[in-house]
């Protein structure tokens, strides 16, 4: 039967699920990927691969963060993605936050960390949408940044791994780094000589670190080897 034969009870039903399809791929997404992410350790556990070997793995619970802010080389001067977790109570929250994340059309709520993420704007990004562990994937190497533990105020054998002096009764130095002088001149100790001081608490960068396991529904990503820092740290991820 032709279009031109057709009843026209039929014909209106087919333009109006066309409109309908066109519609559906006109709606932009709700969740985009970026080439960075944010998450929490957890700490860590042991899976096994396909051919049984044991592999140590650390557990970093991602939780789905929001788009507030696209910033783009013409009112910026570069190109990044500004990302918040919008985990904290609106009573927390100060006025100037409440103001820019309401820009961001976020209401009822504050957030409890605000990053962002340097890159290509990704096609299609907005205002609103949600980005969550699903920007990466099993096999991916990434490069991971967090803070170390703090280990306090620490000597040269445990802040540098001196060998420090001779353990025999008679001995003038043990546990102390030796000479760190110099002569009349300069006679000053220079910049950047190895002494005791504040041990940890600074950002240690790991490069090549392969994603073993994704989990989507619970938010969790599963990375090869240890990760720095202490557990709940905030873990910054990026693709290489």
């Amino acid at each position: 039967m032709s279009e031109e034969n057709k009843p026209e009870e039929m014909v209106e039903e087919k333009k109006i699920d066309a409109s309908a399809e066109e519609t559906q791929e006109a709606t932009p997404s709700n969740t985009v990927a970026l080439n960075g992410l944010f998450g929490f350790k957890v700490g860590m556990a042991t899976v096994y691969s396909a051919e049984g070997a044991q592999i140590p793995v650390t557990v970093l619970k991602v939780d789905p963060w929001t788009v507030t802010q696209v910033k783009n080389p013409e009112t910026d001067k570069y190109s990044a993605v500004q990302i918040s977790l919008l985990t904290k109570a609106e009573k927390n929250t100060s006025a100037s936050e409440k103001g820019h994340l309401k820009k961001a059309g976020v209401t009822g709520s504050g957030a409890s960390f605000v990053r962002e993420v340097r890159q290509e704007l990704p096609e299609g990004v907005a205002i609103g949408q949600e980005v969550n562990v699903s920007s990466f994937e099993v096999g991916q190497k990434l490069k991971i940044s967090a803070k170390s533990k703090g280990r306090g105020f620490a000597g040269v054998m445990k802040r540098y791994n001196f060998a420090g002096g001779p353990a025999a009764h008679g001995s003038t130095f043990h546990r102390q780094p030796g000479s760190v002088g110099n002569r009349t001149w300069p006679g000053r100790i220079m910049p950047g000589k190895k002494l005791p001081g504040h041990m940890g608490d600074k950002i240690i960068t790991v490069k090549n670190v392969e994603v073993v396991d994704v989990q989507v529904e619970e938010g969790l990503l599963l990375l090869k080897g240890p990760v720095p820092g202490a557990r709940n740290g905030l873990v910054q991820l990026q693709k290489q």
